[in-house]
């Protein structure tokens, strides 16, 4: 089908568990010590869904309170939606990006959608890390196609599959969500350029298996392969949109590792001011990570209409996704 009609994001708010746990928690699992994990990472703290966070075991997630991905994300989708004026009957697709489900079976937008009171369709996308900039480039397909609203909701608990006893990678992540709405608009569509890929050779880099220990990952391979790829995809991105990175005015990466974001930003050419950031005090949220980011740079004050943002996202896999973005409305209501 043509498209008649362009997309703007609309709404978007994020969602973080009450309960803070701090390199100072890390440290009571195994030896290490705060300056070490700021060092390597840039992380001082993560949060956690409820539970108590103790030395030999990982957090639990009971039935209540924000323990789940879809408590989570329903928290953030509620802001979104709300951010923009609109409900749950008002959304023709929910999309929920996760690599940390609830359930093997349904999808965990199933029952999110019910949350939410959405009456179109719901469906999950896994691409790890990379799962929001390839679930923007759905919705913005939907749109295209005669969606009128997307709700986009990154969300992970990834503390439930995380390896609490492997000491190179247990201080890295974090539970949260951040949500967008995707609307229709007149005019033209604010996705400028988009890159997506994968490479399934790569798989053995990052995983974690059915009833596992949790997460594995050969950190140092995949902190070259990340740069790189993260570099080569935005690149591919700017040049579909026919614009230069001297005309990005907010770069949002993945949250995976300070070092990362800075070594793809400076080899990109875009000075530090102009990374959204939150790694500091949220850690890897996987799906979430770009989304949260987002929403924190907008309720600062730090992007504004007719701004160009560049999405940039890798993941386990390995995926990849990036996106050249227009910020703005678009609507007057």
């Amino acid at each position: 089908m043509p498209s008649e009609h362009g997309c703007a994001i609309t709404g978007w708010a994020s969602a973080l568990p009450d309960r803070v746990v701090t390199n100072q928690d890390i440290m009571t699992l195994f030896d290490t010590t705060d300056e070490w994990i700021v060092e390597r990472t840039g992380i001082r703290q993560r949060r956690a869904a409820d539970g108590p966070f103790v030395a030999d075991k990982p957090p639990v997630n009971p039935e209540g309170g924000m323990g789940t991905t879809a408590q989570l994300a329903a928290q953030a989708g509620h802001g979104a939606l709300e951010k923009a004026g609109l409900t749950g009957a008002d959304i023709d697709l929910l999309v929920l990006c996760t690599t940390s489900p609830d359930q093997l079976v349904p999808a965990t937008s199933s029952p999110l959608a019910n949350a939410l009171g959405v009456r179109g369709g719901g469906m999950d996308i896994n691409a790890a890390c990379a799962g929001f900039t390839y679930g923007l480039v759905t919705a913005s397909g939907f749109i295209a196609t005669g969606a009128q609203r997307v709700l986009l909701i990154g969300a992970e608990t990834l503390t439930r599959i995380t390896n609490w006893a492997d000491r190179s990678n247990a201080f890295l992540f974090g539970d949260g969500a951040g949500a967008v709405v995707v609307e229709a608009v007149p005019g033209e569509s604010s996705l400028l350029g988009w890159d997506v890929g994968v490479d399934g050779s790569l798989q053995p880099l990052f995983y974690a298996d059915h009833a596992g220990t949790g997460m594995t990952m050969r950190g140092q391979e995949v902190f070259r392969k990340a740069v790189r790829m993260t570099v080569e995809s935005a690149t591919k991105s700017l040049e579909m949109a026919k614009v230069s990175t001297s005309d990005i005015a907010m770069f949002v990466p993945h949250q995976a590792n300070v070092r990362i974001m800075d070594a793809v930003a400076e080899r990109l050419g875009i000075p530090k001011e102009r990374i959204a950031s939150v790694i500091e005090t949220t850690g890897n949220t996987s799906s979430a990570s770009i989304p949260i980011a987002l929403a924190d740079a907008v309720e600062h004050g730090r992007v504004s209409d007719g701004d160009l943002i560049l999405f940039a996202g890798f993941g386990a896999g390995m995926t990849w996704a990036s996106a050249v973005w227009r910020w703005g409305t678009g609507l007057s209501r």
